[in-house]
């Protein structure tokens, strides 16, 4: 990092650069010998946007009816569209009233934290934890604290240490399921701990929930929170377009809470961007219903690539599969006391395998890797075992 310069944001200034860029640097070192590059670094679909989606976004990207403002929450056919769908996912009364859309999720949390929390306050997070919530966070003056999530209890929380964290200052808790970086899934029975103790202690839960679309089983509810007394002061709900309809680059995200909040959440949208990209809101609005069936078709390919990775890391006994689940997989390297850095920057310059360091999502994970598994198809993954198997530090 850069020495301080006095004239930036030192909120800003101290922050690391952007990881991804660093990693996907150490890729174009590699000079191919043992192959094609192997990327499991940045999480995104390793499959191209149906033609059907590839068509609307045409069709709604040249017309003139989305060249101008649209509403700060949205366009109405996208909220009612995606209102439907909550309500359906949940099984619970959500309209088009409880959803805000965003320009992606990363601004979603944006907008969730900022309503919630401001300068000096604290916001809860778990360890391992994503790199952009946390520095979102830190460039407000939001302050962090973590709650470790072991390996050995599959990196999920234990509800007595979040109770144990929260302090008068905290104003919410920050979770990610499925999880980014480990892939744990939390079951819907301690979201609903999760959920009555935050309840309990007046602060609020920001669920993240991007890569809920990949479940292992087709039609699993993720939880019943948004059923429970309370949850209108309780939940704040997110969610992204772009892996389950492979649009990443449309920035589209989403927010589900109570009306109380999305008033909340439009003030701050009016001043980051005044509204989410229209024509892809357009697009997604009749592609929501339109495209289910090969959205599951998706789903059931990403299981098979996880299938495809378990079945390399068996393998690979040095190499340990601590947890897996959605888009990732949380891997311990056999190289102790070096650091993951290390390992991964000499992984992608040396195997041609590009993955995130685990020092990327706290200190204590230094003797992780980060495989992002849905970017590749499961031949691919299968290269994976020569290469690991006969990867040194030396």
């Amino acid at each position: 990092m850069a020495a301080f310069n006095p004239r930036f944001n030192p909120l800003v200034d101290k922050l690391s650069l952007p990881p991804v860029p660093s990693v996907a640097a150490w890729g174009r070192a590699y000079d191919g010998s043992k192959g094609p590059l192997i990327d499991l670094s940045q999480a995104v679909p390793g499959y191209p946007a149906h033609p059907d989606m590839l068509k609307l976004l045409g069709e709604t990207g040249a017309s003139k009816a989305y060249t101008g403002y649209g509403p700060i929450e949205g366009e109405t056919v996208l909220r009612e569209a995606y209102g439907a769908h909550v309500a359906e996912v949940y099984g619970a009364p959500l309209v088009a009233a409880n959803t805000h859309i965003t320009s992606g999720c990363n601004q979603a949390f944006v907008c969730a934290a900022m309503t919630v929390a401001g300068p000096g306050n604290t916001v809860l997070m778990t360890e391992p934890f994503y790199f952009n919530h946390e520095t979102t966070l830190a460039m407000m003056g939001i302050r962090t604290d973590f709650v470790p999530c072991k390996a050995e209890a599959g990196f999920l929380p234990e509800v007595s240490e979040i109770e144990a964290a929260i302090t008068p200052d905290v104003k919410a808790l920050a979770l990610v399921s499925p999880n980014n970086p480990t892939g744990a899934i939390y079951p819907p029975a301690l979201l609903e701990s999760i959920f009555k103790l935050c309840r309990k202690k007046g602060i609020w839960l920001i669920l993240d929930e991007t890569y809920r679309d990949f479940l292992p089983e087709a039609g699993q509810r993720p939880h019943g929170l948004f059923g429970l007394d309370g949850w209108e002061d309780t939940l704040i709900s997110l969610y992204s377009f772009s892996k389950s309809f492979c649009i990443p680059g449309h920035r589209l995200g989403a927010i589900t809470a109570s009306e109380a909040v999305i008033g909340q959440v439009a003030k701050i949208m009016d001043n980051l961007q005044i509204c989410a990209p229209r024509a892809a809101q357009a697009a997604v609005a009749t592609a929501l219903p339109l495209l289910a069936d090969w959205r599951e078709e998706n789903r059931q390919e990403i299981g098979r690539r996880a299938e495809a990775l378990k079945a390399v890391m068996r393998e690979l006994p040095e190499w340990k599969l601590d947890a897996i689940g959605a888009y990732f997989a949380f891997v311990r390297h056999p190289f102790t006391g070096v650091g993951s850095a290390e390992v991964a920057e000499k992984l992608a310059k040396c195997a041609g395998v590009t993955c995130i360091p685990g020092v990327y999502f706290g200190e204590g994970q230094q003797a992780y890797l980060r495989f992002a598994f849905a970017n590749a198809d499961a031949g691919t993954i299968a290269g994976l075992t020569e290469r690991l198997k006969n990867f040194s530090l030396s």
